[in-house]
């Protein structure tokens, strides 16, 4: 069965995008994956194809009426087989790992909000998950969506070229990813470090665990943290 992103959306026109060019647009055009876009208008029941309203309790905005869509979601997935995530400021942060869960499923339904969020009603009727990208707001949750349907494509099956792209970035084992060099072999007066150019395997590999283990305590304490890094793990750059 072919990997399949469903994204329920007020703004279908924004499909492909980023998603029809590079890796995924030419995987996309080889079949390798499906991408399908609806309208969420489509589930609207009245002349003005209205899919919002006012808040309960006062306040700005508008919010996503809760029988619109979910007549949106159960038409999009009758079956309700898929995960079904609501792209939402809210949400948990996706991680790595969930990327590469939702790669090696069917395939998500994707639901993009808009205006100040959803009814509280249909996320718990349908089961919406809710996922963040970030801690930061967006005006929807379409570019969002990209990015999460993005990083599970890549991930598929004949997508990349080789394999161990995937399996040497940020993220694959709890760390951000070692530097990359390349030619020229000096830059500015930057040369390559001596190592990833002596041949030895063994060295690089312990090099490169070493510079990516160095990045994640400094940037990322937080992920240096969550894989026990604070106690009682020693990095190869101390001395």
């Amino acid at each position: 069965m072919t990997w399949r992103a469903t994204v329920l959306t007020l703004f279908p026109e924004m499909f492909p995008g980023p998603l029809g060019v590079s890796l995924a647009g030419k995987a996309l055009a080889s079949g390798l994956w499906e991408l399908e876009a609806r309208d969420i208008r489509d589930s609207a029941t009245d002349r003005h194809r209205s899919v919002d309203d006012t808040p309960a309790g006062g306040g700005p905005g508008m919010v996503l009426r809760a029988d619109v869509l979910a007549a949106a979601i159960d038409a999009a997935d009758a079956d309700q087989g898929r995960p079904h995530l609501l792209m939402s400021p809210r949400g948990r942060p996706l991680t790595q790992s969930q990327v590469a869960e939702l790669a090696a499923g069917p395939g998500p339904l994707v639901i993009c909000g808009r205006f100040e969020g959803v009814d509280q009603r249909v996320i718990e009727a349908r089961n919406l998950q809710e996922v963040s990208i970030g801690d930061y707001v967006l005006s929807g949750g379409e570019i969002a969506a990209m990015a999460l349907i993005d990083a599970c494509v890549r991930l598929l099956p004949g997508v990349m070229g080789k394999q161990a792209s995937g399996e040497d970035e940020s993220f694959s084992e709890g760390l951000l990813e070692f530097p990359q060099y390349t030619r020229p072999q000096e830059f500015e007066g930057r040369p390559i470090p001596e190592i990833l150019t002596s041949g030895d395997h063994a060295k690089v590999a312990a090099w490169r665990r070493a510079e990516a283990e160095a990045l994640t305590r400094a940037r990322r304490p937080d992920l240096w943290a969550a894989r026990g890094g604070q106690k009682g793990t020693k990095s190869t750059t101390d001395g």
